[in-house]
């Protein structure tokens, strides 16, 4: 390691690459959280940041470029599932957020159900479905209607259905196989969509303000309200009570320490109307584009974009 890298330092020298693009289904939101991310890192004075595309040859790219600190700005599959980050620590370059297990284990939502679950954090009651067990035979969830019907490893709401009766159930788990050999049954909960960020600031995880989304086009917080412009209300602090305010965020930091997160996470919620709430999943790489959550979160508790940035890029030396 060069001397423009040390422990709990990072020269403005220091030749960082902003992993962006890849091979997932989420590959066109990457390249927008990579450049503003980029952007960010030179307007700080990170003189030699550069964009890397993230394709089957990274390793051979990263070796030649000389990168010594990756900046992971994937989303989803080989980003976010601890496939860069295993290959990242092989090749000895620190890397930003969650390491190879937390990443992992976040990326499988039944998994991460499982763990949040052990930690006496509140769940949906679901269900598992594997490719190939559905083959003409009647679908039994034991669960009642509505459910959703989520891929299990993909993200952004990616391959996801809400099924309001047995009989589009099918459709709903061939659209899901698309995406994932295995995939989860929910019950749906009628309620409010939060989400809450979780920021490392000199190697303190601190819990955002809660942000409530309303979307203004769809019944839930899908694909199309996510990235489409007016697409979702943000209400930021969410109207909850100051109980409820204080449970959910006491939640959130529980389950990013019960997932070994590490850096920054975004924990979504659904909250009833009784104001009980569930965990959902969790996010180890949250979108850095202009409508994406955890930047308007972090802006809300007095940090801008590029200073949310820079907290980020320490995690790879502390």
């Amino acid at each position: 390691m060069t001397s423009t890298l040390q422990k709990h330092s990072l020269s403005k020298s220091a030749r960082i690459g902003v992993l962006y693009g890849g091979l997932s289904s989420e590959r066109e939101v990457s390249l927008i959280s990579g450049r503003n991310c980029y952007e960010a890192l030179r307007r700080l004075g990170y003189e030699n940041a550069e964009l890397i595309d993230v394709d089957q040859q990274i390793a051979r790219t990263l070796a030649d470029r000389k990168v010594e600190v990756a900046y992971i700005a994937l989303h989803g599959k080989y980003g976010e599932d601890g496939c860069i980050q295993g290959l990242l620590e092989l090749m000895g370059v620190p890397y930003t957020g969650c390491r190879v297990a937390a990443s992992a284990l976040t990326m499988n939502k039944a998994l991460t159900k499982s763990v949040l679950k052990d930690a006496g954090l509140p769940v949906i009651d679901s269900v598992v479905i594997k490719a190939g067990t559905v083959n003409g035979k009647p679908v039994e969830i034991g669960l009642s209607y509505p459910v959703m019907v989520k891929p299990i490893n993909e993200g952004s709401s990616i391959g996801m259905s809400k099924v309001d009766k047995p009989e589009d159930l099918k459709d709903a788990l061939k659209t899901a196989f698309k995406y994932a050999d295995e995939v989860m049954v929910e019950q749906y909960v009628f309620g409010k969509s939060l989400t809450v960020g979780v920021v490392e600031v000199d190697g303190q995880p601190k819990v955002t303000p809660i942000l409530e989304l309303r979307p203004t086009k769809s019944e839930w917080y899908d694909l199309e309200a996510k990235y489409t412009e007016g697409g979702t209300e943000f209400i930021l602090p969410a109207e909850l009570s100051e109980e409820v305010t204080r449970a959910i965020q006491d939640a959130t930091l529980k389950a990013h320490v019960a997932a070994g997160c590490r850096g920054m996470s975004r924990i979504d919620f659904v909250v009833d109307s009784d104001n009980k709430f569930y965990i959902l999943e969790i996010n180890t790489i949250p979108g850095m584009t202009p409508l994406s959550d955890l930047p308007a979160q972090a802006k809300a508790m007095g940090i801008d974009y590029d200073q949310l940035v820079e907290y980020i890029l320490n995690t790879a030396v502390n």
